[in-house]
């Protein structure tokens, strides 16, 4: 994908001069398009969206679970009380038209739905629904991620809707983030209400211990699409996953860990708050399930391989 400099000599990945987006029904190049200042998404962060890949397959370019994506995106636009005027099979349509209208084959697409004018606390009924998308390699990147524990929790689910993706529930990964990399860390990992381990900033934490793989239960965290791949595969190759509450100390001495996530895809760790855990990635279930996932959403057939 090509890039353009902006006046400060930024780098912007996101478009260029062609870029085409879908917004409200019609296609647009995206540097021609724009959304009012007074909107509701803009002032109060009251907005609902998804993150899906696609990627270059023998049959093509294919989105990996689009239809579990926009399901998603309904079921949080329906928890927020905002209308989506689009089904799931016209969105999906509208994505793949995207793609290649952009001439995208592995790519990062971003649906937002947002709200018109209302600085009022009440939701506002009018609803503008835009997709883009871009060429994004892997969120976190492809070494071993050093965490840090936040000191900042996710939010009590007594106070929002945690397992809706909501564009204002950010601003607390936005926090943890910035937290740990001002400290030297690469990534966040954030707690819950009870001290116990959620999840990432933009994506959900596996640890390995004896060869059972544990994860925080649904309840606190955004139940990821990648994650639940992770339960499919894991069970495909015979890896016993629990989910159950455990604090950051119960992960110091684990095997490894990492996270998943749509943008992240499976990302290996290598550390919490500088306890290193005990096998290198390449020996750890993690690598393995990485492995399948990779082939599972280019659609090759997967082979079972023995760890050493």
């Amino acid at each position: 994908m090509a890039f353009f400099m902006d006046k400060k000599q930024k780098i912007v990945m996101y478009y260029n001069d062609n870029t085409i987006v879908f917004l409200d029904g019609k296609w647009a190049r995206a540097l021609g398009s724009s959304a009012s200042i007074y909107g509701q998404t803009l002032h109060y962060g009251l907005g609902v969206f998804e993150g899906m890949r696609s990627y270059k397959t023998e049959d093509g370019t294919k989105i990996f679970k689009a239809k579990e994506h926009y399901e998603r995106l309904h079921y949080s636009a329906r928890k927020m009380q905002i209308e989506l005027p689009y089904s799931v099979d016209q969105l999906t349509e509208f994505s793949y038209e995207l793609l290649e209208k952009n001439n995208l084959g592995d790519a990062y697409i971003r649906p937002l739905v947002f709200l018109g004018e209302n600085m009022s606390l009440q939701t506002e009924s009018k609803t503008h629904v835009l997709l883009c998308a871009w060429e994004w390699g892997r969120y976190l990147g492809e070494g071993q991620l050093e965490l840090m524990t936040s000191s900042f929790q996710r939010p009590n689910p007594k106070s929002c809707f945690v397992e809706a993706k909501v564009t204002g529930h950010y601003t607390n990964s936005i926090l943890a983030t910035n937290e740990a990399k001002r400290a030297g860390y690469d990534e966040a990992l954030l707690l819950d209400m009870n001290g116990y381990v959620a999840e990432g900033p933009g994506a959900n934490f596996f640890y390995e211990k004896e060869n059972t793989l544990y994860t925080a239960p649904k309840g606190n965290i955004l139940q990821g699409i990648t994650r639940q791949t992770i339960f499919e595969l894991a069970e495909e190759l015979g890896f016993r996953v629990v989910e159950k509450y455990f604090t950051p100390q119960e992960v110091y001495d684990a095997d490894g860990a990492f996270f998943t996530g749509t943008a992240a895809e499976v990302a290996g760790i290598k550390s919490l708050d500088g306890h290193v855990f005990k096998f290198p990635w390449e020996h750890t279930m993690g690598v393995e399930l990485a492995s399948a996932y990779k082939n599972r959403v280019q659609k090759k057939e997967y082979k079972h391989f023995e760890l050493v």
